[in-house]
C-alpha cells in the first residue's frame, strides 16, 4: 500500500495519507510524498480542488517522534537533520497554499502538533464531531513554534497561546467558534459534506477561484492601502479574461455561461 492514495472524482482530486499504523504522522517519507502529489496537481488543469484526509482513526498526529529520535544519532547530534526536516515540512506546508486549487482538511480522530499545523493550512477544513486539535508539543518539552505560525493565523492570539502553552485538546465544536475548521458534521456524512464543499468550489470558473486565491493569502501580509491597491491589479486581470466576461454577459443575458474551462 501506497503512503499516499490519490483518487480523483470528476474535478476534485482526493489525497488520503495512508500510514494508519503511525496515525499517518509526517515522517519524511510523508512529507516528500504531500509535496510530490501538490506539484503534480498544480499542474493538472482538470482539478479545480483537493480534499486531504488520513486513512484509519485519525487525521495525522504530527511529526513522527521515533523517526526524529533516530535522527538525534548524528555527531552534531541531530541539529542538521531537524534544520532539514522542519524546512521540507515548512517548504510542504507552503505548498498546500501556494496550490492553484483550494485545498479542502477532512477531519476526522485527532489532528496534533504538526497534524494541526497541516489542518490550520489548508484553505478549508471539513471535521467530524468529536474530533480533537491540538498543539501539545509543551507535554513532551517541544513547543510547537512551527505550528503555531499556522494557528495563529487561523484563531486569536489569546487562544492560540492556550492551546501552545497548555497543550489541552480542543473539540470540534471548539476548533469551529474559533475559526480553525469550517464546521463540524457527523462522522457518517463526513465525507459527502466535504466532497459537496470540493464540488462546489470546483463547479466555479477554475481562473477566477486561482486569481482570488493567490490574492487571498498575498493580500493578508500587506498593510491596507497597499493591499486595496494590489487586489485591483488582480480585479483588473480578472476582469480581462475571457471567460469573465462570458460569465458576465452570461448573467446579464440570465443563460448558463459558456467557459472554455
Amino acid at each position: 500500500m501506497t503512503i499516499l492514495e490519490r483518487e480523483v472524482t470528476g474535478a476534485v482530486a482526493h489525497l488520503t495519507m495512508s500510514a494508519p499504523d503511525r496515525l499517518n504522522a509526517l515522517s519524511d517519507e510523508m512529507i516528500a510524498a504531500l509535496h510530490g502529489a501538490l506539484d503534480e496537481i498544480a499542474e493538472d488543469r482538470n482539478i479545480r480542488a483537493v480534499i486531504l484526509s488520513g486513512a484509519g482513526k485519525a487525521f495525522c498526529a504530527g511529526h513522527d517522534l521515533k523517526q526524529m529520535t533516530a535522527g538525534r544519532q548524528a555527531e552534531d547530534g541531530g541539529r542538521a537533520y531537524f534544520k532539514d526536516l522542519f524546512d521540507r515540512c515548512a517548504a510542504m506546508m507552503a505548498r498546500v497554499q501556494s496550490l492553484p486549487q483550494p485545498v479542502i482538511a477532512q477531519v476526522h480522530g485527532i489532528a496534533t502538533a504538526a497534524g494541526c499545523q497541516l489542518v490550520a493550512t489548508c484553505d478549508l477544513a471539513v471535521a467530524a464531531q468529536g474530533t480533537r486539535f491540538g498543539v501539545n508539543g509543551v507535554n513532551i518539552g517541544l513547543f510547537c513554534s512551527t505550528p503555531m505560525v499556522a494557528l495563529s493565523r487561523n484563531i486569536t492570539r489569546k487562544q492560540a497561546f492556550e492551546m501552545l502553552t497548555t497543550g489541552d485538546f480542543i473539540e470540534a465544536d471548539r476548533a469551529a467558534a474559533l475559526g480553525l475548521i469550517n464546521r463540524a458534521v457527523s462522522h457518517d456524512t463526513l465525507a459527502d459534506e466535504t466532497l459537496a464543499l470540493a464540488t462546489q468550489i470546483a463547479d466555479k470558473l477554475a481562473i477566477a477561484v486561482t486569481f482570488g486565491k493567490e490574492a487571498f493569502y498575498t493580500q493578508m501580509e500587506m498593510p491596507v492601502a497597499q493591499a486595496y491597491a494590489y487586489t485591483g491589479e488582480v480585479m483588473v486581470q480578472n476582469m480581462l479574461h475571457r471567460d469573465t466576461k462570458e460569465g458576465i454577459a452570461a448573467f446579464i443575458d440570465k443563460r448558463p455561461p459558456d467557459w472554455s474551462q
